[in-house]
């Protein structure tokens, strides 16, 4: 099982001034609707639409994540349209929905989420070790680390969104 190792940010920066002013280089953009079929604990199974804003193509994934904090075990693959629809329709959940801008800075990946249904906005860096993770300083820009904090995982906003609706 392979192993995320990330740190989220609260982002108060405007993305698109970020792009603008050549701090951040955009490499795609997204509309991701993503559901959760089951949640246990540490353990979460999803499934997402993911839509390329620039190009209009469509993916399917299903994902299984283990964990808690900087390091999570995730596998994740694709799936068919037909089966992304079948889980969607017995499952008859809100969708989590949000726009991810995927764009480097100094060398790096970072995606930026953009939460349709409330106002957050929330950027993720990945790395390749533990190490590497507790030892990178942000920028100022970045915001406020929320790497720790269970108020802002996915599972949690999209659980929120189950009882309030879209």
């Amino acid at each position: 099982m392979a192993l995320e190792i990330e740190r989220k940010y609260l982002l108060e920066a405007d993305p698109l001034l970020l792009l603008q002013d050549g701090t951040l280089r955009l490499n795609k953009k997204q509309l991701i609707e993503q559901t959760y079929l089951a949640l246990d604990g540490d353990q979460e199974l999803r499934v997402r639409k993911l839509k390329n804003v620039q190009t209009g193509v469509l993916e399917y994934t299903h994902t299984f994540k283990k964990g808690w904090g900087l390091a999570r075990e995730e596998v994740e693959y694709s799936i068919s349209e037909g089966l992304y629809e079948q889980m969607i329709e017995a499952h008859q959940a809100v969708p989590l929905i949000k726009t991810r801008i995927t764009a480097e800075w100094e060398g790096r990946i970072v995606e930026i989420d953009d939460y349709t249904q409330l106002n957050l906005l929330v950027l993720e860096i990945e790395f390749s070790s533990l190490e590497e993770a507790e030892h990178f300083c942000p920028p100022s820009w970045f915001g406020q680390d929320i790497s720790q904090s269970k108020e802002y995982s996915n599972k949690k906003v999209w659980r929120d969104l189950q009882s309030h609706g879209s």
